[in-house]
């Protein structure tokens, strides 16, 4: 999301952030519960906070397109924010900033939901409900399980369905508006490269260095006493060394860590460094791809960082991680919704957990996909190469692992990972990576732009707060 200017409406940004700032109540920053996966962004944290942000008087604070922002939204909203923040291990910016920012974000949101729903993109009952079951997998838990703590905290199971069917809708409409109509020429590739030699001699400016890393994050409480924090840190070392000595990543940082990016094996991907926090950019600034730094102490505790990939001027690593990997998948028909596809795949694992069936032949008889005849074997696979919801699950599967049920933008896949490796990329390959981060490039570019255009058609009235 891009960032817009803020309040051009009838009343200037400082005096609204600050008397929105009187009418939020300070909430607890350590609140734990459940972590959805993928894009969407309801956790029961949040929906927690949410609940709590019901029992006061609540007021309006902006009104989009007649549809109102409620006081109530936007708490919710800085409390998952300074959350995700520090398990970050990023500082705090001052409320009176962070809060007008956060309200425009919700404008743009909100005017996107709107145009979703007027543009007739629908979202199907049992995508909602493989939404559902994706969130209760991620926390290893029934959707029953996941219904009895919503009740528990007081949370409408309605309400956390219709969050769920607002975020799969926009983002919907972007795949349609923005994704599907980027291209990536020949052209570009070479306009690019014969842009990036040009930049050789300024290959150590770190404006143009950027960073895809994976963390495995050990909290530290805020109270914590001297001995408890040298045990945590006696803690990651262990960690540390059992990365060192060969254990897969992305198992440790989904048994160790409680990062937020722990159910994708630690992944926070690629991005520009200055929008990592500057002790991860310090600690990884000498290293290589495959290589480990930590722990690393932060405001949230100690962290353990793995290099994924370090690119210089825009340019790809040379050397990367690669993952050999295999899927069935079922793609959804009249005949086959979403919640059977996942119920057929899932017994699928269950047979071959218990040695009755072996994944090869059960991907040649079922999987949907032209990799069937190879036993579902989708070969040396470079970072990039799959689809987001694809490759995060890859990622955070140690080697031999099977995946539970994932759903994609083509259906619903079965995954295995079979081994990793790091590896010199040959000059096609290095190609075929530019054009990969040309395409996201050209998306971002694009999303910004079609957000931008929303949000500029969008009628916003702020409201001050009741006096």
């Amino acid at each position: 999301m891009t960032n817009h200017r803020f309040f051009t409406g009838q009343f200037s940004a400082r005096p609204l952030a600050t008397v929105l700032l009187l009418a939020l109540p300070m909430m607890a920053a350590q609140a734990q519960g459940l972590r959805p996966s993928g894009s969407l962004p309801l956790s029961v944290p949040a929906a927690r906070a949410a609940a709590a942000a019901q029992r006061p008087v609540d007021f309006i604070v902006a009104v989009v397109n007649s549809e109102p922002i409620t006081n109530s939204e936007l708490r919710t909203k800085l409390v998952r924010t300074e959350q995700q923040l520090l398990q970050q291990g990023t500082a705090l910016p001052p409320r009176n900033e962070l809060v007008p920012q956060l309200l425009e974000r919700m404008i743009s949101d909100r005017a996107q939901l709107q145009m979703a729903r007027a543009s007739g993109v629908r979202v199907e009952d049992n995508a909602v409900d493989g939404a559902v079951e994706s969130i209760a997998r991620q926390n290893q838990i029934t959707v029953d399980e996941l219904r009895r703590r919503l009740k528990a905290d007081g949370i409408d199971y309605n309400q956390f369905r219709a969050e769920l069917r607002d975020e799969l809708l926009v983002s919907r409409l972007r795949q349609r508006e923005v994704e599907s109509r980027v291209t990536v020429t020949e052209q570009d590739i070479e306009q690019f490269l014969r842009d990036q030699q040009g930049k050789t001699g300024q290959a150590s400016d770190p404006s143009s260095l950027a960073l895809n890393l994976a963390e495995i994050l050990l909290p530290v409480p805020e109270k914590a006493t001297p001995e408890e924090v040298a045990a945590l840190q006696a803690k990651a070392r262990q960690v540390l060394e059992r990365a060192r000595s060969g254990a897969d990543f992305a198992a440790l940082a989904q048994e160790f860590s409680s990062s937020p990016s722990s159910s994708s094996g630690g992944l926070l991907g690629l991005r520009a460094a200055d929008r990592y926090p500057p002790l991860f950019v310090e600690a990884t600034q000498a290293l290589r791809a495959g290589e480990l730094a930590g722990p690393v102490r932060s405001g949230a505790g100690f962290h353990i960082l793995k290099v994924i990939e370090k690119t210089q001027a825009g340019m790809p690593d040379a050397v990367v991680t690669q993952t050999h990997a295999r899927h069935i998948l079922l793609r959804l028909t009249p005949q086959l919704n979403e919640a059977a596809a996942i119920e057929k795949l899932a017994e699928f694992k269950k047979r071959m957990m218990a040695g009755q069936a072996d994944f090869a032949t059960l991907a040649r008889e079922n999987s949907d996909d032209a990799s069937a005849k190879e036993g579902g074997d989708l070969g040396w696979a470079n970072p990039g190469m799959f689809v987001p919801e694809f490759e995060k699950v890859m990622n955070s599967l140690a080697p031999n692992q099977i995946s539970d049920p994932l759903v994609s933008r083509f259906g619903v896949h079965l995954l295995q990972v079979m081994e990793r490796r790091e590896t010199q990329l040959s000059s096609r390959e290095q190609r075929e990576m530019v054009r990969n981060m040309l395409r996201e490039k050209k998306q971002n570019e694009a999303y910004i732009l079609w957000a931008q255009e929303i949000r500029g058609r969008a009628y916003v009235e702020y409201r001050e707060p009741p006096q």
